[in-house]
Parts: C-alpha cells; sequence; structure tokens
C-alpha cells in the first residue's frame, strides 16, 4: 500500500513531465498497473507546485544547513528526554514506551527537512543527526558508556546490549534514507513512514488485539499486520503530501477510475 502511495509522487527534481509517469501505467483503452486494464473517461491530474525556499539564511546556506541540524537535532533530543521520563514515572509500560519513541522520532525529524537547504549539503547534514544516534546506540549497547533513562526508554526488557538490534537498525536505516535518497525521494519518505508508523503501531495493536496469529509465524497477528499496512500508508501519503506542498516531489492524482 505504501508503494501504491509514492506512486501517486513523483520527485520534481527530475524535470520530468508528469506525460512519462502517464505512459507507464496508462495506454488508449484504459490505466495499465501491470495486472488488468481499468477504463476511464480522466486519467490524471498534475499538480506543478513552485519549490518553496525555506533555508535558514538563503545568503549563507552552509551557516543555514548548520542552524537547522541544531534546531532539528534539539527537537530531536527533547522528543527522547520526553519518553525518557515517561518511562522513569512509569507513565506506559516498557513495551509501549518504546514503541512510541519508535514511531515519533523519525516521524518528527523528517518533519524538520524542509529546514535544510536543497542539494547534498543539506542531505548529508541533516543525516548527521540520527547519525550521531548509531554511535550513541553502539557506546550503550557495548556497555562503554551509562544512560539508564534512554536503555529503559528503548529496550524491551532493560538489557542495553537490546540497543544494538533494533534501535541501531533504526537509526542506520534513517541515516541511510536520509543520505542517500532524501527528502525528493517518495521511496524515502515511504520508507521512514513505514519504519516509525506501521512497524511501531503494528506491535501495539497486535499486542492488544493479537489473539489470532499469522499462520506461517506465530509470533505477528492479522492485526498487526493489517494495522501496519493502514497506519504506513495514511503516514506516507500525509508526508508526501506534506513534502508536495514545498514542491520537493509533484503530486500525480489518478480519479474518475471506472472498471
Amino acid at each position: 500500500m505504501a508503494l501504491f502511495a509514492s506512486c501517486l509522487f513523483t520527485p520534481l527534481k527530475s524535470n520530468s513531465d508528469p506525460s512519462l509517469f502517464y505512459s507507464l501505467f496508462c495506454s488508449k483503452k484504459g490505466v495499465n498497473l501491470g495486472f488488468q486494464k481499468l477504463k476511464t473517461r480522466r486519467l490524471h491530474r498534475s499538480t506543478r507546485i513552485k519549490v518553496v525556499d525555506f533555508t535558514m539564511f538563503s545568503e549563507n546556506l552552509f551557516i543555514g544547513d548548520l542552524v537547522a541540524s541544531g534546531l532539528s537535532g534539539g527537537i530531536a533530543l527533547s522528543m527522547l528526554r520526553l519518553w525518557e521520563e515517561t518511562a522513569k514515572r512509569g507513565f506506559f509500560d516498557q513495551k509501549t514506551n518504546r514503541k512510541l519513541v519508535h514511531i515519533s522520532i523519525g516521524l518528527v525529524f523528517m518533519l524538520c527537512w524542509p529546514m535544510f537547504s536543497s542539494g547534498h549539503q543539506g542531505a548529508i547534514l541533516a543525516a548527521l543527526i540520527p547519525g550521531l544516534n548509531i554511535i550513541k546506540m553502539l557506546l550503550l549497547g557495548l556497555g562503554m558508556w551509562r544512560d539508564d533513562a534512554t536503555v529503559k526508554s528503548m529496550s524491551r526488557f532493560g538489557d542495553h546490549r537490546e540497543l544494538l538490534k533494533g534501535p541501531l537498525y533504526y537509526a542506520l536505516t534513517i541515516t541511510y534514507a536520509c543520505a542517500v535518497y532524501w527528502r525528493y525521494s517518495p521511496i524515502s519518505i515511504g520508507l521512514i513512514c513505514n519504519l516509525c508508523a506501521g512497524d511501531g503501531i503494528a506491535d501495539i495493536v497486535g499486542r492488544r488485539f493479537g489473539k489470532q496469529k499469522l499462520p506461517y509465524n506465530k509470533n505477528k497477528s492479522f492485526a498487526g499486520s493489517i494495522a501496519m499496512a493502514i497506519a504506513g500508508f495514511l503516514v506516507s501519503v500525509g508526508f508526501l503530501h506534506y513534502f508536495s506542498l514545498f514542491g520537493y516531489i509533484q503530486a500525480v492524482l489518478l480519479y474518475d477510475i471506472r472498471l
């Protein structure tokens, strides 16, 4: 579902005409999605949006990116501190608190992307924020640095070695998606949205309502899998629309489709 959502948006920097997207999926007889042809009266409408310059200092992009990095890092640290406090005070059980961290940090960080400049410089400086978290997870997981609040908020059972698994992979994935694909790629946006919202919601819903397990994996449930698909799709569409408002990607809307 998230892949389908990403297909409704195309990167703006490619400078490609929307008719190229149409030619990939459509024919004279209708829309061709690879499985069947759908007859349609109106096939597509493209929305062209001018790129919004939202950098901190347009006269000095490097300084602007440094300021954006500081603001984004401060926001991310504030979110982490919030969940560390909830873990300390026992507002949520440890597994739920861990998943709330999992859901929120990546999505809040992605909201900050428009503050950075376009091009590789902005992408690399933005990627340094989750990149520093990779170092933190390694130090904590290997026992070289002690931070009980962070371990409690990010681990299932309070073992610091758990940070070398899920939390480390989480930081690696977001860093890679940010540095390599950046905000112009629907794939990057969909990947982070599914990693954060999809996987996080799946665990919360699955533990509460997942009585019926999948036949091929008893650790997963139908309820959790459905929740992951729905949450990943909806949040992906929301963020794709968010970035299209700034002009980083172009929306291609398919409508009025009739079988």
